[in-house]
């Protein structure tokens, strides 16, 4: 069933929906205003809250049901920016391949400003970074690693990192966990791919359980533990992505079913890499 959610961060209030406290206590539901006969609720960490974030919930099904509603969508509904861009192009200076000086300008056929080489006149075509990762449960708890590197040092993240040349998106996020956690894991299946075109990055992140009840913290960690979900702590979390995936995974828990989820994130322009929350969530798929 497709769903499209739209996650706005802001200071104000609650827009176009009603708050109803969960029955755990622990958090809230989003319930659409809308009468009809299929709800749709999305449960939200009690971090994510009136005072720190506006939640706009759009209901949007492919469902036969709804498929043949008279109400036209409105277009503002479901509005969002997406920043589309060939990466800091100006950047590139010379040529990879011979060394010459780059112009920068549209090539033929084209509609991006993209760095071409003066002399052999080969274009740099600058293409996203697949980030990979494990999100990993073991006795009902996450295992998460304290960054001890840049960007975002002294903040939690789930072990992930960039995909390398001649490996699955699998093999990959297994070794970033042994890399980063000093644990063996064993991945169930994929769980989230988020994507976030303003940096340039798609993050795809598997559940995984440990082969071995044993980690550690690698170099690029300072501290790996693990949490309880009502322990996650998500005044502390490094990026955007993390965020989303871990309320994403609670919701699923609550609800009783794991589900693999597909969304955007939308970063705001002239936020800092700090600002996790600055961000507005499409979400297109839920499987």
């Amino acid at each position: 069933m497709l769903k499209a959610i739209q996650i706005l961060g802001c200071s104000s209030g609650f827009i176009s929906q009603r708050l109803k406290k969960s029955h755990s206590g622990n958090g809230f539901s989003l319930i659409s205003s809308k009468g009809s006969d299929t709800s749709t609720s999305l449960f939200l960490h009690p971090f994510w809250t009136p005072k720190t974030l506006t939640f706009r919930l759009i209901r949007m099904f492919s469902t036969q049901s709804e498929s043949n509603s008279n109400a036209p969508a409105s277009s503002s509904s479901f509005s969002s920016v997406a920043v589309h861009s060939a990466g800091n192009v100006h950047k590139i200076k010379f040529c990879q391949w011979c060394g010459g000086p780059a112009k920068h300008e549209i090539p033929d056929g084209e509609e991006k400003i993209r760095a071409i080489c003066t002399l052999c006149g080969k274009i740099a075509y600058q293409n996203p970074k697949m980030v990979v990762g494990c999100l990993i449960e073991h006795e009902k708890k996450i295992l998460l690693c304290k960054r001890n590197i840049e960007p975002s040092y002294g903040l939690w993240t789930l072990p992930a990192g960039y995909l390398e040349i001649g490996e699955s998106a699998a093999e990959g996020a297994v070794r970033e966990t042994w890399e980063e956690a000093g644990a063996e894991v064993e991945v169930v299946s994929p769980f989230a791919q988020l994507d976030i075109p303003l940096i340039g990055q798609t993050y795809i992140i598997f559940l995984a359980k440990l082969k071995k009840p044993h980690f550690s913290p690698g170099p690029e960690s300072s501290e790996c533990c693990l949490f309880e979900l009502d322990n996650i702590p998500f005044d502390s979390l490094a990026f955007s992505s993390i965020f989303v995936t871990l309320n994403l995974y609670i919701e699923d828990v609550k609800s009783g079913k794991i589900k693999f989820h597909y969304g955007t994130i939308n970063k705001r322009l002239g936020t800092g890499p700090s600002d996790i929350r600055a961000f507005t969530l499409d979400y297109h798929l839920q499987a």
